[in-house]
């Protein structure tokens, strides 16, 4: 993060000052985007375009998020190159962190006096004068956020929306909206998330990832307390008092307008007689301030996703939304893109996609599908998301995949980190066999784990793919060379509701 001096965020006028040169956003000018093709680039670009603004971008690679941007209006190019400057004229760059700051399009740009910004600094302004709904947390936030968006959504109060994943009942990660309020989803990663006040803050749970940034657990938890902080006055702060992170920080600090929940009725808000459906879905019985106010049956599973719920509830009723209108809202939640999103089935054989990176994702992940599908063996595919994660988590992630029935390892992706010497997914693998657990292989690439799975998994098994990288392509190829050696008919995604 660079000092306050060099960056200074003016919220009430919506702009953004580097380098003694100001960014007025609400003013329409040419914006191009290195890195259009992620999760929150691709919001970014969207909610820009549609503020009237003439928006480009580029990435390295093709995606699903780019088709969305084009659709938008986005020019978009492949490759990152200095003639970009040329050919669309920007009078802002805005990029992601995974772009170097040496990196010569920047470089040529700052040479040229055209403003530069990272996507956080530009998102804020945004979000900053609105009144922001901010959920952060190491894990779950997406779908936390999701089913927030989808609440105010249906209350009618059209919020401007920014996620870093795709909301199936919305068909997007980012639309501005006519309405007061704005919800996102916060990026902790690069420690951006402090750039932001929130008039309504969540923390869904503090774990320790993102060892790149934050080399201990202690980092990760006085980043999340200075988010804490940075709350607008008086500002509630929706926090799970069942996580020992969330705990280690409130005990850390003074926080008066604390809203917790959590399961059982001692919380703010609070989940109690949680059943789970054979097949998918989650129904309990919900608290507030100790008084049973009403039911909730969840189409998505989990008791992560209980929680999740709690969190969207107290967010809910914080911008004036009643219980019931909320309670409607979530019991049609269809699940955000690549959470446990249902892929296919051929042969009675079922495929799931999840963006699960690290242990303590994987552990919910695979709990809820051993809840909706108690009888069913499991095959997981894993893609180890960076070096740095993997090095520092191997054994926690072996852990976490020991209860499925077959793990087939892809090497790792990395994201934008060089390799390191002696760090590979074989470091996961003879962890599991040292715990005893002997049916894993690491796989060379996409078409070997395919083949893997499609010899190994039968009747009445479940296929799970995992990862953030380019993992989730996989699993449809999985299913079409499944169909293609039974021979039967198959069911896609749109025809089963998704587990979670």
């Amino acid at each position: 993060m660079q000092s306050c001096a060099i960056r200074a965020l003016r919220r009430e006028t919506m702009t953004l000052e580097v380098n003694g040169a100001f960014i007025d956003i609400k003013t329409p000018m040419s914006i191009h985007l290195m890195g259009v093709g992620g999760a929150g680039m691709s919001g970014l670009a969207i909610l820009l375009c549609a503020m009237g603004h003439a928006v480009s971008g580029c990435d390295m690679e093709d995606s699903f998020y780019l088709e969305k941007v084009r659709q938008a209006g986005v020019r978009v190019t492949m490759g990152h190159h200095r003639e970009h400057l040329d050919a669309y004229a920007p009078g802002l760059i805005i990029h992601t962190s995974a772009v170097p700051q040496d990196h010569p399009e920047l470089i040529e740009a700052r040479r040229r006096g055209i403003k530069v910004a990272k996507r956080a600094e530009i998102l804020s302004m945004i979000f900053n004068s609105r009144k922001g709904v901010g959920i952060a947390g190491t894990h779950g936030k997406t779908t936390t956020s999701s089913m927030i968006s989808l609440i105010a959504e249906r209350a009618g109060l059209t919020p401007t929306v920014a996620i870093g994943g795709e909301l199936s009942d919305i068909g997007c990660n980012a639309k501005l909206g006519k309405g007061e309020f704005m919800v996102a989803e916060l990026d902790e990663s690069d420690g951006s998330f402090e750039l932001f006040t929130p008039d309504v803050a969540v923390i869904t749970n503090i774990d320790w990832d993102h060892i790149d940034h934050y080399p201990s657990y202690n980092m990760v938890i006085d980043a999340f307390s200075r988010f804490a902080d940075g709350k607008k006055p008086g500002a509630p702060l929706i926090i799970c008092a069942e996580d020992p992170g969330a705990q280690r920080m409130l005990s850390f600090g003074n926080h008066p307008d604390a809203v917790t929940y959590g399961w059982g009725s001692g919380w703010n808000w609070g989940a109690g007689d949680v059943r789970h459906h054979a097949g998918g879905g989650v129904a309990f019985t919900v608290f507030r301030k100790g008084t049973e106010i009403g039911g909730l049956r969840l189409k998505v599973s989990g008791e992560h996703n209980v929680l999740n719920s709690l969190a969207a509830l107290a967010a809910s009723d914080a911008m004036g939304i009643p219980f019931e209108s909320a309670a409607a809202a979530l019991e049609t939640f269809g699940g955000a893109k690549r959470r446990l999103q249902f892929i296919g089935e051929s042969g009675d054989i079922i495929i799931y996609d999840d963006y699960g990176h690290h242990p303590s994702e994987i552990l919910v992940t695979m709990a809820a599908i051993s809840k909706a599908w108690p009888n069913r063996a499991l095959h997981v595919v894993f893609q180890p998301h960076r070096y740095t994660r993997t090095e520092a988590l191997y054994r926690d992630f072996a852990r976490a995949l020991s209860t499925a029935r077959h793990i087939y390892l892809l090497p790792i992706y990395p994201a934008d980190e060089a390799p390191i010497s002696g760090v590979s997914s074989f470091l996961i693998m003879d962890e599991l066999i040292s715990m005893g657990f002997g049916d894993t292989v690491v796989c060379g690439d996409f078409k070997e784990a395919a083949d893997l799975v499609c010899d190994g998994a039968g009747k009445g098994d479940i296929v799970l793919t995992l990862g953030a990288g380019s993992i989730e392509t996989l699993g449809k190829q999985i299913m079409n060379r499944i169909q293609e050696k039974i021979g039967d008919g198959a069911r896609c995604a749109g025809t089963r509701a998704v587990v979670a």
